[in-house]
């Protein structure tokens, strides 16, 4: 039995099903579509340098992983890498060899530190630091219940408060990308990243085949947006957070609880029936808010960091 790594190939629908249906069996809390694989691949910023690999065993896909450049850290040399392999196909070398051929190809482009997001078990984690890679911050895959669980009720918006939908935005989306823009500076990680080109936001965010702009909530206040929490949604009836986050001069009022809460409530009357998110370990603040909305953690990951000679 011989294993090679590959790059997934363009316009196969086959190779971008295989990718999905491996992610899935192996992390099975992030949403994907064979739609957003290729969207990510076609559409990547061109300084991310983005390749996703397989694995393949005797024409069977068995692994895959994503590389790039981390294009919008002020901090240059970022390079990322998370491999994942089938777990029925573990134990058979795919996954040191998508790790090298990643890290060789990250190498290539100039990247002096490597990050890689590992599933917190004794296995997946000693996999890690036989590659040199020390553990870093941790972050939670959390799971809701929508088709059996209870939500809290609908809260009614304060005076000078309103709820819309990304939808609500589509001839104009600018301001929910400097909302976006504003909050993912503060958000907690081991890369400091930015949002300052709109047209890629345009592509990589706004686009994106996973965004459901009419499960999206968008919080005003005064008629500005103040709070957000985008939803993506797959082909079936699974629901994941994109992002939650509430403008720097409006934190501390609840709007984010506000926001995401309304956006559950619609995707459950949409016909979801389960709803994943996923928090770093240290964002209490979120992690509260989840709890109140009944979100249970169901997976830890932990990010990895290798510097290169």
């Amino acid at each position: 039995m011989t294993v090679i790594v590959r790059e997934l190939r363009r316009g196969d629908p086959a190779d971008a099903a295989g990718f999905v249906r491996i992610r899935r069996q192996a992390l099975p809390f992030m949403l994907s579509t064979a739609e957003s694989v290729a969207h990510s691949l076609e559409q990547a910023h061109p300084d991310s340098h983005y390749r996703p690999l397989l694995a393949e065993e005797d024409g069977e896909l068995i692994g895959t992983a994503q590389v790039g450049l981390v294009h919008d850290s002020p901090e240059p040399g970022q390079g990322s890498l998370n491999v994942y392999v089938d777990p029925e196909r573990t134990g058979r070398g795919a996954g040191s060899l998508l790790a090298r051929t990643a890290e060789e190809q990250l190498a290539a482009l100039g990247a002096t530190r490597l990050h890689s997001w590992v599933l917190d078990e004794p296995g997946n984690r000693a996999f890690a630091e036989k590659r040199g890679y020390r553990a870093a911050r941790s972050a939670h895959f959390l799971r809701l219940d929508l088709a059996n669980g209870t939500l809290p009720p609908l809260q009614s918006p304060p005076d000078g408060v309103e709820l819309r939908t990304g939808a609500d935005f589509a001839d104009d989306p600018r301001p929910l990308f400097r909302l976006d823009a504003e909050t993912l500076r503060d958000e907690p990680g081991d890369i400091d990243r930015e949002f300052t080109d709109y047209d890629a936001w345009l592509t990589e965010t706004w686009h994106h085949p996973l965004l459901n702009r009419e499960l999206t909530s968008v919080v005003l206040v005064d008629g500005r947006p103040a709070a957000f929490s985008a939803a993506h949604t797959d082909d079936g009836t699974r629901y994941g957070t994109a992002m939650t986050g509430t403008g720097r001069a409006f934190r501390g009022r609840g709007l984010a609880k506000l926001a995401k809460n309304h956006s559950l409530h619609r995707a459950r009357a949409a016909g979801c029936t389960e709803a994943f998110t996923g928090n770093d370990a240290g964002n209490a603040p979120m992690l509260s808010i989840n709890e109140w909305l009944g979100y249970e953690i169901c997976a830890t990951e932990v990010n990895h960091v290798r510097d290169l000679g």
